[in-house]
């Protein structure tokens, strides 16, 4: 008969399962079920061929079309003159960055962009600067996309719907961020007939816009001409350079999405190289050709921004385009719902990249080192909410405007470009060998530079008090911070570090035990990570604690593969390669202590999830086994210790419990102090 104990065990058991069923249900409904890493195809299914790159990785840069090249015409006032010169500066713009771009691709084909080109090339201190700008820019990247969305989309409707707009952005972020915790490839597919639709409508567009003026030109030369001269003679030859300098600084928006691609490179299909060049090829063509276009058909149907008229720049051009058209609303209509539909896809790169650059300084330890973790579904789950959550609380800020959330986009964007195009000039320029792409790097290199900083010094001094201030103080801050968590790591490290002493102080009995263990008699299991001084600490302990009561010892170890490490099937090959090594010193330690050992492992992207599995399949085959982790004690512990630090020994302690399996987790003390309280004592 049972025991009343055993029944309310069970019936809480149940229970549980029922509960942990539903979430998982709800989980995989919204996100996907978990990816197999044994799988050898997955790393071909996961990556991104050149037009699928374009779509998920270019829609930023296409999608600046209705922004940048607006804020442009819109800066030159009644001086629209200067608009083919504009367009003209913008194209080349687009060419030389393009360009330096596939250079930087060519030299860092594992990706990193901004973060990782300064950070070999230029140091660490400015590659925690560009790393901490890219962060900012890509939460931007995300919270401008969906306002301008919002913006394009609601021109088409009555002035009275403009109170849902705020809500419906809202709205969109949140299910960006749902889309992207299933995966990227996934996201994509989705919202690639958005993209085509986009680039249908708006080369018809530019077409038309151009095509029915073309016998108008020589009118329209003359009459610039005219113009100019009228400018010349009203604000001097020195003042018409300071105005077209100003608003070709103020179209730099048009640019932001260009370093996407090398940044984004370990998601491309191999040979990655060859794919990220096309893909940065199509990119450049498309927006360059989609930027310059547009300010050339404001110019040809005189187009006009009304400040008090809540159309963008863009709509009033459609609506000009299609008078006439038979089905012109519904022309009119599709071309700025696809517009609008773009943006969100834009949106799609600060998903894509921001996590990544994330993860990248995670591992660097610039950022809390959970960043760099995977999920089940091989996303960084973390970075993707903390950017969708930060993109909420930047839309919420700035209630959607705009033209302030370009002037914050902008800077740090081009901030990003002036330090990568720095450390490229400086590369070749260190270049012992003369060759001819020595020679073209250094021109491309220093015209980029040129550029970036000239937009770079004229939109902060212009747009400083309009929101610049706050974009240059939050990056600073950002920078700020990572210094801090770098500091702590390192100080954390040093004091580690001395657990290590322990390594030639373990005794070795001369007993030769076998590796072979008694399921009959009681053994200790002990989670361990790599070799080192708190895996040999915590066995000691177990002996200690529990004198001659365990006869064998088991090393459970679980290899995870963070971003730093998913780059290939051979980086997996090496992290159980590595596993193994560490487990087989281990039994050495035991061999040293003349107890009999043996050794279980797995590979994946959750240290809690397979830690659990892992030590359940274990219990079912030795059933007297106790579990044992070790976990670090901060002798003075503050509340960013658990931020900082994993709490994964805890974490499987709490799901075995729930199974009913026994776990003790031994604490090793670290005689932790701030440099600041080292002083006070």
């Amino acid at each position: 008969m049972k025991s009343a104990g055993q029944i309310v065990s069970r019936v809480e058991q149940q229970s549980g399962d029922e509960q942990t069923t539903a979430s998982t249900q709800l989980k995989h409904l919204l996100i996907g079920k978990p990816r197999d890493l044994a799988d050898r195809s997955i790393f071909h299914q996961l990556t991104l061929i050149p037009f699928l790159a374009w779509v998920g990785m270019g829609a930023d840069g296409l999608s600046s079309s209705a922004y940048g090249p607006a804020e442009a015409f819109g800066a030159l006032g009644r001086h629209t003159y200067l608009a083919v010169a504009v367009a003209v500066a913008m194209a080349l713009t687009v060419f030389i960055i393009s360009a330096a771009y596939s250079r930087i691709i060519e030299a860092f084909p594992y990706g990193g962009g901004g973060y990782v080109v300064a950070t070999k090339l230029l140091g660490s201190r400015a590659g925690v600067i560009s790393g901490s700008a890219l962060l900012v820019d890509y939460v931007l990247t995300i919270t401008t996309s969906i306002a301008a969305a919002g913006d394009a989309m609601f021109s088409t409707l009555p002035p009275a719907w403009q109170i849902w707009k705020l809500p419906v952005e809202f709205a969109a972020i949140i299910s960006l961020i749902i889309l992207n915790l299933r995966g990227v490839r996934e996201s994509v597919l989705v919202l690639t007939p958005i993209f085509v639709v986009f680039l249908v409508t708006h080369l018809a567009l530019i077409g038309y816009a151009i095509g029915s003026h073309v016998t108008e030109v020589p009118a329209l030369v003359k009459s610039m001409g005219e113009n100019f001269e009228a400018g010349r003679q009203s604000l001097g030859l020195g003042g018409m350079l300071l105005l077209f300098l100003h608003a070709y600084s103020l179209g730099g928006g048009t640019y932001t999405g260009i370093e996407a691609v090398s940044n984004g490179l370990p998601l491309l299909r191999e040979p990655r190289v060859q794919t990220g060049k096309r893909t940065m090829l199509y990119m450049a063509v498309s927006l360059a050709v989609t930027a310059s276009g547009l300010v050339l058909s404001y110019l040809l149907l005189a187009v006009q921004y009304d400040p008090d008229h809540h159309q963008t720049l863009n709509a009033i051009l459609v609506e000009k385009a299609v008078q006439g058209v038979p089905f012109g609303t519904l022309l009119a209509m599709i071309t700025l719902l696809a517009e609008g539909a773009l943006l969100v896809v834009a949106a799609q790169t600060g998903f894509i990249d921001g996590p990544r650059v994330l993860a990248n300084m995670a591992v660097d330890s610039w950022m809390p080192r959970r960043f760099a973790a995977l999920s089940e579904r091989l996303t960084t789950q973390n970075g993707i909410l903390l950017m969708g959550l930060a993109s909420l609380a930047a839309l919420f800020h700035t209630k959607g405007d705009i033209r302030q959330l370009v002037v914050m986009y902008s800077i740090n964007v081009f901030l990003t470009f002036s330090l990568s195009m720095g450390g490229m000039l400086l590369s070749c320029l260190r270049s012992p060998r003369e060759t001819a792409k020595r020679v073209s790097g250094i021109g491309i290199f220093s015209v980029g530079l040129v550029l970036c900083v000239t937009i770079l010094a004229i939109t902060t001094y212009e747009k400083f008090r309009e929101g610049g201030w706050m974009t240059l103080a939050v990056t600073g801050g950002l920078v700020g911070l990572c210094f801090l968590i770098r500091r702590h790591y390192d100080s954390v490290a040093r004091y580690l570090a001395e657990l290590d002493t322990i390594l030639d102080k373990v005794p070795d009995t001369g007993q030769q035990p076998g590796n072979e263990i008694d399921p009959t008699k009681p053994t200790a299991a002990v989670l361990v990570g790599g070799y080192g001084g708190l895996g040999i600490h915590t066995v000691l302990n177990i002996f200690r604690a529990f004198p001659g009561y365990f006869h064998s010892l088991t090393f459970l170890s679980v290899g995870v593969i963070d971003s730093g490490r998913f780059k290939g099937e051979q980086e997996i090959k090496a992290l159980q390669n590595s596993t193994k090594q560490h487990l087989e010193k281990y039994l050495e330690l035991a061999r040293r202590l003349g107890v009999p050992a043996t050794y279980r492992w797995v590979i994946g992207t959750d240290a809690v999830d397979e830690a659990e599995q892992l030590c359940v399949a274990f219990q079912k085959e030795f059933p007297k086994t106790t579990f044992f982790a070790g976990q670090v004690i901060f002798q003075l512990e503050n509340w960013y210790h658990r931020l900082l630090h994993n709490q994964t020994a805890f974490a499987v302690q709490k799901r075995l419990q729930m199974d009913g399996i026994t776990v003790v987790i031994l604490p090793v003390r670290v005689r932790y102090f701030p440099k600041r309280r080292q002083k006070k004592k």
